[in-house]
Order: C-alpha cells, then sequence, then structure tokens
C-alpha cells in the first residue's frame, strides 16, 4: 500500500476539474483505486494510526487529493448498522438528489485541509449516482442516503475542484435549514 502525500488545500491542482477515466480500466487505474481504498481502511486503525503520525483518519478520498487529476474515488466506513460502506467509483456522476437536505452537526472535515472551517454544509439527503465499479467491474446505480450520501457528494465535489467549506454560508455559517436533518 502506497503512503499517499495528500494534496492540501493551497494547492491549485485541487481546484481543477478532474478528467474521465477511459473504460475498460488500465491495471494502473485498477492498482490506485485499490491503494486508495486500502489507505482508507488502514487510516481507520488505531495501531496503524499510531505507527504513522502522519496519516490522519478518513472516510473517503478522491484521486485529486493524491495528486491526479482524474474521476476516481475511493469510500469505506462502517455505519450504525455495522453495514461495511466500501466503493472503489470511477466516473462518478449524481444523476438525481432529494429535495429534502442534510448536515453533519459537527462539520465536515477533510484529508486535505488542515484549517478548522466551522459552519453547516447542506447537502441533499438522498441521492443517486451513476458510476463504474470498480470493486466489482462494472456499472453501478448507487441510491445513496444521509451519511453515505454526504460522503459521497463531499469526494464527487473534489472531482469538481470544489472543497466542502465553499458550501458555507458565509454570512451566518449556523444557519438553521428548516426541515434539514441533522446526522
Amino acid at each position: 500500500m502506497k503512503d499517499f502525500k495528500i494534496v492540501k488545500d493551497n494547492k491549485k491542482s485541487l481546484r481543477e476539474r478532474s478528467v474521465d477515466i477511459s473504460l475498460p480500466l488500465s491495471e494502473e487505474i485498477i492498482s490506485l483505486g485499490n491503494d486508495m481504498l486500502q489507505y482508507l481502511i488502514l487510516s481507520q486503525d488505531d495501531e496503524y494510526l499510531k505507527k504513522h503520525k502522519n496519516v490522519r483518519s478518513g472516510v473517503g478520498l478522491a484521486a485529486p487529493q493524491i495528486g491526479k487529476n482524474i474521476n476516481l474515488l475511493a469510500i469505506y466506513f462502517i455505519d450504525e448498522n455495522e453495514k461495511e460502506n466500501k466503493y472503489v467509483l470511477v466516473n462518478p456522476k449524481i444523476i438525481s438528489e432529494s429535495t429534502k437536505l442534510c448536515y453533519l452537526k459537527n462539520g465536515e472535515g477533510c484529508l486535505s485541509v488542515d484549517k478548522e472551517h466551522p459552519g453547516y454544509i447542506y447537502r441533499p439527503y438522498k441521492i443517486k449516482v451513476k458510476a463504474f465499479d470498480l470493486l466489482n467491474n462494472n456499472e453501478v446505480l448507487l441510491e445513496l442516503k444521509g451519511y453515505s450520501a454526504i460522503v459521497a457528494q463531499h469526494e464527487i465535489d473534489h472531482l469538481k475542484g470544489i472543497l466542502f467549506y465553499d458550501h458555507i454560508n458565509k454570512l451566518d455559517p449556523f444557519k438553521e435549514e428548516i426541515g434539514a436533518i441533522a446526522i
């Protein structure tokens, strides 16, 4: 597993749009996607973190965060129902989203952002994502809601050169949206 150097938010490349990856996938892309997933899994392992002080725990990683402006992202977390959420998505596109919004009560964080950016980030509660699933080698249509939808939207934003704090209301960072679900 590669010990990736995470690109920080002061780098111009993090603000650039990523390009689609051609199919069938090359061995290089397959290897990179699997390394990104492995990085996330290890970043959530306390023993690994004790030995690797420069690694921060994360649930999502987009290719631009490791210096590659291609449409590739990995997500890994265990949800409140003990279900493993494990994805490596190529060319993901959000094709529909709910009008109902949600947000993380404690705000969002990012491996590429070291500084605190307090405030709520409102995102659609439910989304449908069309992508090529690297792990299963097929096209998928994922229906995500709540926390998994937030994580996917955060990572897809990276592919468009958008950072989470771009969504924070500058005048009223903790403005409460009526009917939004706090997670």
